[in-house]
């Protein structure tokens, strides 16, 4: 890291008791994370700028290859448009996609100080229940995010906003949105962090009166 760089990096330390929030996407070939398969992942790592707002800093994303004996229910492939065995999806096993994930996101949590990495989702239960089955499939055992915490932008935007869809919530948020665009898991995971970053920097800023 530069000199110049190093001046502008703000740690989150201890902004969430020592969480380090990573915006994460799934596309699946179902509901049920221990049948249904993994399809798609991205991942987007969160900063503080030198104004003490949360922004986007980088997506991570990869496409998986359905594990032996994976589902695929078909209205699930309708929805996200994957066609699994397209020759140029480029798509990695779960042992070489994961690492593509957790890699560097282990990296930004110890630069950011913070002890593990929490889940930040669109019905985050759901894609951390993909994350987790699928670093047990391939016996991970060093994943970087918290196993059951995770924060979800559906309670945030129903607070903030009170809208529940991410394409609501966005809208309600003034933040552009293009459904054509829509359950690509790098977009949906770039708009769920827009969120979750104008949510949080609501609240910064409600703290930064209060306390004035």
């Amino acid at each position: 890291m530069s000199e110049e760089k190093a001046q502008e990096f703000i740690p989150f330390g201890n902004l969430l008791r020592g969480f380090c929030p990573v915006v994460v996407d799934v596309e699946t070939g179902g509901f049920n994370s221990s049948t249904d398969a993994l399809l798609e992942i991205a991942a987007v790592l969160i900063s503080i700028n030198q104004d003490g707002e949360l922004v986007r800093k980088e997506t991570l994303s990869t496409h998986v290859k359905p594990f032996v004996g994976a589902n695929l229910e078909p209205a699930s492939l309708e929805v996200n448009g994957i066609n699994p065995d397209h020759p140029l999806r480029l798509a990695l096993d779960e042992k070489q996609a994961l690492p593509i994930i957790f890699k560097p996101v282990r990296k930004h949590v110890k630069e950011n100080k913070c002890t593990r990495a929490i889940l930040v989702g669109h019905n985050a239960f759901f894609d951390l229940g993909f994350v987790n089955a699928a670093a047990t499939r391939t016996n991970i055992k060093n994943s970087p995010f918290h196993p059951f915490s995770c924060l979800d932008t559906v309670s945030l935007g129903a607070l903030a906003y009170g809208q529940t869809v991410l394409s609501r919530i966005v809208e309600a948020a003034e933040i552009e949105w293009d459904n054509n665009s829509a359950h690509s898991a790098v977009y949906d995971a770039e708009k769920t962090a827009d969120v979750f970053c104008k949510i949080m920097n609501m609240r910064n800023q409600l703290q930064t009166i209060k306390n004035s």
